[in-house]
């Protein structure tokens, strides 16, 4: 499958690779982990079968809109044959848009094959994967997972997405969506 990921700023990407290495260090499954070069913080729009040139050309100008806000809030536990443990992303009005934007250009380009029904609108659960495992749990409450300022709520961040990129599950690579600097 082909993803559509946007990527944070730089200090918002340091704050999760913070909490990945503070699971690591207690010995919890941990993003941290996973040593592929392409392993980074990101947040998953939508995936399908293939990315056509067609398609990559309709993303490249939709993703124009970047940068756009980003709010990291609290975690979300999901179960599963996999379970994950990840930051939960709030869900605004732009990115609401930017991602149903992200979902018609795959689903009515129809050379992209099957899009992974977890992304539909209707399902999509946003979110920044801190970790994952078969069996994995996580026995940390928000305040030891996240750390934090003295008086802020755990595990809430503001920041940015500032850019996007594609993701071939099979050939694990990745090559940048939208605006090129």
């Amino acid at each position: 499958m082909h993803s559509v990921e946007l990527l944070p700023d730089e200090a918002t990407e340091r704050a999760v690779r913070d909490v990945w290495d503070r699971l690591l260090r207690a010995g919890l499954p941990s993003q941290a982990a996973h040593r592929h070069p392409t392993n980074r913080p990101h947040l998953t729009l939508a995936a399908a079968d293939d990315l056509t040139p067609e398609a990559r050309a309709r993303l490249d100008e939709l993703l124009t809109a970047l940068p756009v806000p980003l709010v990291l809030q609290g975690s979300v536990r999901f179960t599963g044959r996999t379970r994950v443990l990840a930051w939960a992303v709030r869900r605004d009005a732009v990115l609401l848009r930017l991602h149903e934007a992200v979902w018609r250009v795959l689903r009515d380009t129809p050379t992209c094959g099957r899009l992974h029904p977890l992304h539909d609108p209707a399902r999509w659960n946003p979110h920044v994967t801190l970790g994952r495992g078969r069996d994995a749990t996580w026995p940390l409450p928000d305040p030891a997972l996240f750390g934090g300022a003295p008086g802020a709520a755990p595990g809430s961040l503001a920041g940015r997405w500032v850019g996007a990129r594609t993701h071939d599950s099979a050939t694990r690579t990745t090559a940048p969506l939208g605006p090129r600097a």
